[in-house]
């Protein structure tokens, strides 16, 4: 009767790959990123993993959702070279990246609470005549347009700064949060959302689906770091005998 590798542990590229919804390919380009440990070689050459490569793939695939590919494959690179204070660092920095994200939001939020309503404009404008309706000098504006908080197109003949009405929106938007106390630092990613956004009315939507994302990113995190952590509670055993990692994990993600 036909052995089934699985029943001492070994499991075929197919397996791993069918547990988890990917190609046989795949399976075998992530160990040859060092993703997942290098797999033993049967006489004839096959492939053939075990448990631990289970968790090994579990692991990164539960890392991508919150740190991303490219930082998951970086993090399973260094604990498969025995290298844990890098994995470590990688977990440490996107968790830094996480809170930067929410202080950012944090900002905005406040910021929107200082603005005022902006009348909708109409027509063009120069540099001059709207310096002069804000109450500052030309080369403030300037300055605004050098960080990127306001973005006048140039006339083709003249070379002349010409402010459309969302650029004059923006710079009605940054003088108000300048005299709030707002850094320019803290008023360019508000901007930009309003930008994206398409004004100030449609932020709130924006904001809810923001804090939505931010929060997912954090489940994803801690989802990550228990894979992870089982992953790394199943070492590999001595003398390359089976691992103290009986079965394979759940595929739910």
């Amino acid at each position: 009767m036909k052995r089934n590798p699985q029943s001492d542990g070994r499991l075929r590229p197919v397996d791993l790959a069918r547990r988890h919804g990917l190609s046989t390919q795949a399976v075998r380009n992530y160990e040859a990123a060092g993703i997942l440990p290098a797999a033993e070689r049967t006489a004839h050459g096959y492939r053939t993993y075990t448990h631990r490569h289970a968790r090994a793939l579990h692991a990164f695939l539960a890392l991508v959702p919150g740190h991303g590919h490219q930082t998951a494959a970086a993090i399973m690179q260094a604990v498969n070279r025995d290298a844990i204070e890098d994995a470590l660092r990688f977990i440490d920095d996107s968790h830094v990246h996480l809170l930067d994200d929410r202080r950012t939001l944090q900002a905005v939020e406040a910021a929107l609470r200082d603005l005022r309503p902006v009348p909708e404009e109409r027509g063009d404008t120069f540099v001059g005549p709207l310096a002069r309706r804000l109450g500052i000098r030309p080369a403030t504006l300037r300055t605004w347009e050098r960080a990127g908080l306001v973005q006048p197109r140039r006339d083709p003949r003249t070379g002349y700064r010409v402010y459309g009405p969302v650029d004059v929106r923006d710079a009605l938007l940054v003088h108000q949060l300048r005299r709030g106390g707002h850094l320019l630092e803290q008023i360019a990613p508000l901007i930009a959302r309003v930008r994206s956004a398409g004004g100030v009315a449609p932020l709130e939507s924006t904001l809810r689906d923001w804090h939505a994302r931010l929060s997912a990113r954090g489940r994803a995190l801690l989802t990550g770091a228990a894979a992870l952590d089982a992953y790394l509670g199943c070492p590999p055993a001595p003398g390359g005998g089976q691992s103290v990692c009986a079965t394979a994990p759940s595929t739910t993600v």
